[in-house]
């Protein structure tokens, strides 16, 4: 005889013990921090990293360059998913230069009724992931689920955790804040839903150092990506003539120093029951002890805009890279590469295009304008260069590789290689 009872996870069987005993603000310290140690920090977990389309396979790359097993890592819809340990969601957010946040898998239910769906909520031992008297932000989406209103089931996880965490008293009085630093990510796939917290916050191309914004700036988690794509080691001369705010440039500067993305912000899980201030601190600190100093400047940012070029000295002087990197206001069409660099490097342009120019023939024109300046004045060096548009890749006068992506609701194309 077949049973149509969903099975029990380990973290379910530890939240229905933990019902039968009370409610968490009833276990004293020591206990709760025991359970934490056990079921959050100790335990392998698997943990979600989403990426824009295109960047797994960079994504994955860079996980197993962190030291996971290969077999730990794996590429799947809309990401790279991985098992490790707390430690390994604090090195991924850290070092992770591709990735868009990372997600620990709290549980996975079938749940087909509302009654049901909160039922499960409140069977997750949620004083592991959450601090006393605080709810989270719930973000959901469904596909061919029956619980497919998404208000309708942020109330039923808000009920769910409220139950669980203080009691049906509490949960009603409503005596509790919503965080706005901790984040639920809920997917309902064929009635089973996925639950899982942020533990990044803010998206993670905020890398935390740079306050001055143009129109329309490219994501650093796309310079990082071009940057990788073109096998950029920060050992060899960068050009970047066309700045803008800087974000390549800034990007190059953080490898070339091996400076972690990470290292300028801060992170969700710093505001989970688990995290460990004294234990960060160290981690950084190892990290720090890396970093490299110039003896020369090796990044030659360049723009005809006189207050983008202000802006972005201004940022490299208060976050300590003017050692690697140097700006100056020239035009593009004006600026020899001899004059900064007597080897060939790296040239990465990212024009503009789009709305910035008007339209799309005018940014089409100065693409045109470019590849011209490109062959008579950067034989040889390798490039990075932004194409307004996927359909321009068709029509460049020497070869290059193209990694398309998405931008501001356009659909430009990443193209590198060697000019010839």
């Amino acid at each position: 005889m077949t049973s149509n009872k969903e099975p029990v996870t380990s973290d379910q069987q530890q939240g229905t013990s933990d019902q039968q005993q009370g409610t968490s603000d009833q276990h004293p310290d020591s206990q709760l921090s025991k359970r934490i140690k056990r079921h959050v920090i100790g335990r392998r977990r698997t943990y979600f990293v989403a990426t824009a389309p295109g960047f797994e396979n960079l994504c994955y790359s860079e996980l197993t360059n962190l030291g996971l097993s290969k077999e730990n890592v794996s590429v799947i819809e809309g990401g790279v998913e991985f098992k490790g340990k707390l430690q390994d969601c604090w090195q991924a957010n850290l070092h992770l230069r591709t990735a868009g946040r990372v997600l620990l898998r709290i549980d996975s239910f079938k749940a087909t009724g509302f009654r049901q769906l909160e039922k499960k909520v409140a069977g997750i031992p949620w004083e592991l992931y959450l601090p006393p008297m605080v709810l989270p932000k719930v973000h959901a989406t469904t596909r061919h689920c029956r619980l497919h209103h998404t208000e309708a089931i942020y109330q039923r996880f808000i009920a769910g955790i409220s139950t669980r965490n203080w009691g049906d008293d509490v949960a009603k009085e409503g005596k509790k804040e919503t965080s706005t630093e901790l984040t639920l990510f809920v997917r309902g796939v064929d009635d089973r839903f996925t639950v899982s917290i942020d533990s990044s916050g803010n998206h993670l191309h905020k890398r935390g150092l740079k306050t001055h914004y143009g129109e329309a700036p490219i994501r650093e988690t796309v310079a990082a990506a071009a940057l990788l794509l073109i096998g950029y080691t920060g050992k060899e001369p960068l050009v970047d003539p066309m700045c803008g705010t800087g974000t390549f440039s800034i990007e190059a500067a953080m490898m070339s120093k091996d400076i972690a993305p990470g290292w300028f912000r801060e992170f969700a899980f710093s505001h989970w029951p688990s995290f460990s201030q004294k234990r960060w601190e160290y981690l950084k600190r190892q990290i720090e002890n890396r970093i490299i100093n110039s003896p020369r400047p090796m990044i030659f940012a360049s723009d005809q805009d006189i207050s983008a070029c202000s802006r972005l000295e201004k940022c490299i002087r208060q976050n300590q890279l003017s050692d690697i990197m140097s700006v100056s206001r020239k035009n593009f069409f004006e600026f020899h590469p001899e004059e900064v660099a007597d080897t060939k490097g790296i040239l990465v342009i990212n024009p503009p295009y789009g709305k910035r120019l008007g339209n799309l023939k005018k940014s089409q024109t100065l693409f045109d304008e470019i590849c011209d300046r490109l062959i008579h004045a950067y034989k040889g060096w390798k490039v990075v260069l932004v194409a307004p548009d996927r359909k321009l890749t068709g029509k460049m006068p020497f070869s290059l590789e193209s990694f398309p992506f998405f931008h501001g609701g356009l659909n430009p194309a990443l193209l590198y290689g060697t000019i010839s």
